[in-house]
C-alpha cells in the first residue's frame, strides 16, 4: 500500500502567493500545510490562494489548518482563499458554515496569484513517509 504524501508548491509574485498542493491532508501531513502558510505570512506575504485541484482527501485537522492560517492572514491584513477544494473538504465546509470564510468567489473577485507570472518559485514542501520519523 502506497505511503500518503503532500507537496507544497509555492509561487510567489511580490506579496501573493500561490500554493499549489498535491495528495493527501490528513492528521500525518497537516504540519506541512500549517508550516507553509506560516512561512508565507513571515514572507510578507500577505494574499494566499490556495489551488486543491489536486487534493485526493482533506480531513477536519486540515480545515483547521485553513481557518487558523485564514485568521492569521486577516490579522496581518490579508487573505486567504481555497480554490478547488476536494469533495470530501467542500462537504465539510458546507457542514461547519465555513465556506464563506474560505472559498473563493466562483467569479474570482478574490484575485488569483495563478493569472501573475511568478517570478520567485520556492522549493517544494514534502511530508516525510509515515515512519520515517
Amino acid at each position: 500500500m502506497p505511503i500518503p504524501q503532500l507537496t507544497v508548491f509555492r509561487h510567489d509574485m511580490n506579496n501573493r502567493a500561490l500554493m499549489t498542493l498535491t495528495g493527501e491532508i490528513d492528521l500525518e501531513t497537516v504540519h506541512v500545510v500549517r508550516e507553509s502558510l506560516a512561512q508565507c505570512l513571515r514572507d510578507g506575504i500577505r494574499t494566499i490562494d490556495v489551488d486543491l485541484t489536486t487534493v485526493t482527501f482533506c480531513d477536519v485537522t486540515g480545515l483547521n489548518a485553513f481557518l487558523h492560517a485564514s485568521s492569521a492572514t486577516a490579522a496581518a491584513c490579508g487573505s486567504l482563499r481555497l480554490h478547488h477544494p476536494p469533495p470530501i473538504l467542500a462537504r465539510i465546509l458546507a457542514l461547519t458554515g465555513t465556506s464563506t470564510l474560505l472559498l473563493a468567489l466562483p467569479d474570482g473577485r478574490s484575485g488569483r496569484a495563478a493569472d501573475a507570472p511568478a517570478h520567485r518559485i520556492v522549493p517544494a514542501t514534502t511530508a516525510p513517509p509515515v515512519g520515517a520519523l
